[in-house]
């Protein structure tokens, strides 16, 4: 029943889960993990069952340990079966005790379950984190099911095995973590008081029925030289019983069960962290019933379906349609805005530019949540203008750097939050200023925790500032880089504060465009027509300075040297210069053209299917480029793929109304299509339902994946198949319509849930280059835009595409023909001045 794309496993049918099937001696190639989190709370689990969890902050407060050693896969956790009669122990998992008969581990969205039949049990794991509507409650829940299928009665011990870490490492943390036991609610509690920000919280573990016997000494249940795979605890009857300081902590409960022949019963095992212990007991109380955990779980798939479901797409391209209707968007919002953390990467900190990337993917589902970003991020610059690179809840300790591009982000996606909502209210909030030193000459950046501004101003203003400070400019004219842009490693390019970045100078032409065009909306025309202004004196610059013959440079060094020209010996051409030349609409079409066929020439690989950021990869360049020279060169930034920019390759293609091109190139970057079979995978070595955020351009590794979930590629992609290539394109009360679909796509539909109204979409080839036609409920309209009403009606809507040359298209993005499009009186005057 499931459409398999390797040996492993495979998705259900409807895509909503992900199989992976482990028979004898079978194991994935690295770990293939599922992330699950709300606003407060986050797991991780592998296949193989081990993972761990965090509360708030998956970097600063983890509560079991995080590793991301993938020959090892050590177990911070586990759960624990032991036949009473015959001393017979194993796990419900495939780790950490693995046993011949076959596991299956299905992740979902929210949750993962696992199933195993040994020893005459029929084993049911499911691990979730609670997510329904306002509440996020933050423990993560695992219910056991047991069910006896032999003849006789059956006695069994049940024991959930936690490490505690209570901070960041468990080595630097283990020595202040002190336990005790709780009898009213047969729980165990652990606090370290030595965590900033988290001191006074309280850890728990608890079980459902009441734990029989405990422990809250890790060397007492491992044993001397013990190990999860054989801890020496479960040769006893009972747990030691121990707590209290002093201990190498960890969190082991044990319950007993009978078993009937044919009956079946269920173990819920809770750990969270409260900020009191009256909070800890009440949520253990709450979820020690079998139906209220039964409900909870019901409700987070609800959550997750809804918020997965307001927007369905059907292509010609099944693995298009598995990915994105679930995939991208979960791993969107589970792992990048929420959780911040996955097997390869645990951050735990916001990125200024990350996030307000991330949120912008969110905006057909959950509008509420890119608002509340784009508001916190607001609150994270200072009032020169300039931000924090990153941060770290609750406190906001953070660095302040010279990063050239992060300030710019916040104009870019309030522009596309207001063009997608029409919530002009948005600009009028007012949001506060941090404090802090400012950067002293010769600092590239400072680490500390700022305090909040007394000063106070409109997101409008902190849009502004964030422009205002982006407008120095270096001898050709472009605007300078910092200690890098968009490519953090390129961070000695510019670190003298003359080196300048060509692929900002796009950026800032496309910001610019927008946010003139806000401008003329709140009658800021002046404001406006300063904007266009710079945006052409940027254009005028790139042509005059930065056209290398068949593409664009990417950077002129400190004292002048250009990066991405033919002359280089290592990075000569790179692809982001050139897609947003595209992108933005500022590239004159013959030169888009140029530059785009270079990126295909030289650093799309089909054959590998890779798609690379530049090439030739750093080496012994000099002048230096900055850290990116440090890894080895065909991997991550420095000439491989890294996914994030490789889809703007996709966006660019898209934008130049080469649909095929922009198709091709986003199934050159989709995981499913790289793990079709045993060999693939064992190339591939990463999951197939998630994207990555690098594939090597190494040689013996080419082809395989860097590190997977926590990525913005993931928002990114869903985006571009949604409004490039669907042509999906929110715009306050209507949603217009700009597909750029192949032509060997007899049709596709999207289905999207406008508030209490639904709205079935059929885009249509027409075949005819003289036909385009618009109906919604049966009528022909004119325009390609479709009123968007929350009547608790289904709307019907087709479009029958003309069959357009792909310069057309490409000249009308560059046309700039959107709501926020200027006023021909601002634009006129902008061109007089």
């Amino acid at each position: 029943e499931l459409p398999y794309f390797n040996g492993l496993g495979g998705f259900s049918a409807d895509g909503h889960t992900y199989s992976i099937y482990l028979g004898p001696n079978q194991q994935t190639p690295l770990p293939w993990v599922n992330v699950f989190a709300n606003r407060n709370f986050g797991a991780m689990v592998t296949e193989s069952g081990p993972g761990f969890a965090w509360c708030g902050n998956s970097q600063s407060n983890r509560l079991l340990p995080w590793s991301n050693d993938p020959v090892v896969n050590p177990c911070g956790d586990a759960i624990y079966i032991r036949d009473e009669a015959s001393g017979d122990l194993w796990t419900p998992t495939a780790a950490p005790i693995r046993e011949l008969e076959a596991y299956r581990a299905n992740h979902g969205a929210g949750y993962t379950t696992y199933e195993h039949n040994s020893h005459g049990i029929d084993q049911l794991l499911t691990t979730f984190v609670p997510v329904a509507g306002a509440t996020s409650d933050p423990l993560r829940i695992q219910r056991l099911r047991l069910e006896n299928t032999t003849l006789r009665n059956r006695k069994l011990s049940v024991t959930a095995y936690a490490e505690w870490v209570l901070g960041s490492d468990r080595e630097e943390t283990q020595h202040f973590v002190v336990t005790s036991w709780n009898t009213e609610r047969a729980c165990l509690f652990a606090r370290n008081s030595h965590r900033a920000a988290y001191g006074e919280n309280v850890a728990f573990a608890a079980t459902f029925p009441r734990a029989s016997s405990f422990t809250a000494d890790r060397s007492a249940f491992l044993g001397r030289n013990g190990s999860p795979q054989a801890p020496l605890g479960l040769k006893y009857k009972t747990l030691s019983g121990r707590t209290g300081v002093a201990l190498d902590p960890c969190a082991a409960l044990q319950v007993t069960v009978d078993l009937a022949p044919g009956a079946s019963t269920e173990i819920i095992f809770m750990l969270g962290e409260a900020t009191s212990e009256a909070e800890a007991l009440r949520l253990i109380a709450h979820y020690s019933q079998v139906q209220i955990v039964e409900s909870a779980f019901t409700e987070t798939r609800e959550w997750w379906d809804t918020f997965l479901g307001a927007l369905q797409i059907q292509t010609p391209i099944l693995s298009v349609n598995l990915l994105v209707n679930r995939w991208l968007l979960y791993q969107t919002l589970s792992c990048r805005i929420w959780g911040r953390s996955a097997f390869y990467q645990s951050g735990g900190a916001f990125g200024f530019r990350d996030q307000l990337q991330d949120v912008l993917a969110v905006l057909p589902a959950a509008p509420h949540i890119a608002r509340d970003h784009i508001l916190l991020a607001a609150s994270r610059q200072f009032p020169e203008g300039d931000v924090q690179h990153w941060w770290h809840p609750p406190a906001g300790g953070g660095v302040r750097t010279r990063c050239s591009d992060d300030l710019v982000w916040l104009p870019f996606a309030v522009c596309q939050y207001v063009r997608s909502t029409g919530d002009m209210g948005i600009l009028n909030e007012q949001v506060p200023f941090l404090n802090g030193p400012v950067l002293k000459d010769g600092e590239s950046d400072s680490y500390y925790v700022p305090s909040v501004s007394s000063e106070e101003a409109s997101l409008f203003e902190h849009c502004r500032r964030s422009l205002q400070r982006s407008t120095g400019r270096g001898i050709h004219g472009l605007p300078l880089m910092g200690a890098g842009d968009w490519n953090d490693g390129m961070n000695l390019v510019g670190d003298e504060g003359k080196g300048e970045s060509v692929w900002l100078a796009w950026f800032l032409i496309d910001t610019l465009q927008k946010f003139a065009s806000l401008c003329d909306r709140l009658e800021r025309v002046d404001l406006g027509i300063e904007y266009q202004r710079q945006a052409d004196s940027l254009k005028e610059a790139v042509e005059l300075n930065a056209w290398d013959g068949d593409w664009y440079l990417r950077a002129f060094h400190d004292e002048g040297t250009p990066v991405g020209s033919h002359n280089n010996a290592e990075a000569k051409i790179d692809s982001i210069a050139q897609s947003w030349g595209a992108i933005s609409g500022a590239a004159p079409p013959s030169r888009a053209d140029s530059a785009m066929a270079a990126v295909e020439k030289y650093l799309v690989h089909e054959k590998d299917r890779i798609v690379l950021l530049f090439d030739p990869p750093f080496d012994v360049s000099t002048p230096h480029p900055g850290y990116i020279q440090g890894y080895p060169p065909g991997v991550r930034e420095n000439g491989g793929q890294y996914t994030h920019g490789a889809l703007w390759v996709a966006q660019a293609y898209a934008r130049m109304g080469e649909a095929q091109k922009a198709v091709d190139t986003l199934q050159l970057l989709n995981p499913i299509e790289r793990t079709r079979t045993p060999d693939q995978v064992a190339q591939y070595e990463g999951e197939p339902y998630v994207m990555p955020a690098d594939v090597y351009n190494l040689d013996g590794k080419r082809g395989r994946c860097g590190w997977s979930w926590y990525t913005g590629s993931s928002g990114w992609m869903y985006r571009i198949w949604v409004e490039e290539v669907l042509g999906f394109q929110l715009s306050g009360d209507a949603l217009e319509l700009r597909p750029r679909i192949p032509e060997n796509w007899p049709e596709c539909s999207l289905t999207y849930r406008y508030r209490s109204a639904v709205y079935q979409i059929t885009l249509i080839n027409s075949g005819d280059l003289s036909v385009t036609q618009l109906e919604f409920d049966g009528n022909v309209i004119a325009g390609n835009r479709v009123p968007l009403i929350d009547d608790s009606n289904t709307h019907t809507v087709r479009l029958r595409i003309a069959r357009t040359a792909p310069r057309a298209t490409r000249e009308h993005e560059a046309g700039m023909d959107s709501p926020l499009k200027r006023p021909v009186r601002a634009r006129e005057s902008s061109v007089e001045s």
